[in-house]
């Protein structure tokens, strides 16, 4: 698929990832072509899948939900069953952002947040531990976020 990305489609893709409300025209300029040819590049790019979807990034903290934790998640037995099982039930949960599955001595990484660490309290004990496939939860409570982003390394599939 990154071949079909050449140097002007990265440009289009690290502008729009870190503003998307970059309008067509704002976006022709600082890549360097005019209105139509850079919107086709963009249609392309949207039906590719490539530019999979525009979100609004809501500042967290101001909306007081200040509380962040990552979760290392064993499962009692990880049968293929039991694996889509704990899948399903977590993405049910907004309070879960981001779930991995990873090698090692856990099954799966949580990225969860709340309000406080009483309502994250509330949440493992209800949802994470009540659940039969669950035989641990380690948490680890973030003191700060030193780095938080959502824009991808194009630099590596286009270089500059």
């Amino acid at each position: 698929m990154t071949s079909e990305i050449d140097d002007i489609d990265a440009k289009i893709l690290k502008l729009v990832q870190s503003d998307a409300s970059l309008s067509v025209a704002d976006i022709a300029t600082k890549v360097g072509l005019s209105s139509s040819p850079c919107w086709r590049r963009i249609k392309r790019l949207e039906e590719t899948g490539i530019i999979a979807c525009q979100v609004t990034i809501l500042d967290r903290e101001l909306l007081g939900l200040n509380f962040e934790v990552y979760v290392a998640v064993k499962l009692d037995r990880p049968t293929r069953s039991n694996l889509r099982a704990f899948e399903a039930a977590v993405k049910e949960f907004p309070e879960v952002l981001g779930c991995a599955t990873v090698t090692g001595a856990v099954d799966y990484v949580l990225r969860i947040v709340t309000t406080d660490m009483h309502t994250y309290d509330d949440f493992l004990r209800d949802q994470i531990l009540s659940m039969d496939l669950v035989q641990t939860a380690v948490s680890r409570i973030v003191i700060r976020s030193v780095k938080d982003t959502t824009d991808l390394p194009l630099h590596l599939i286009a270089p500059e």
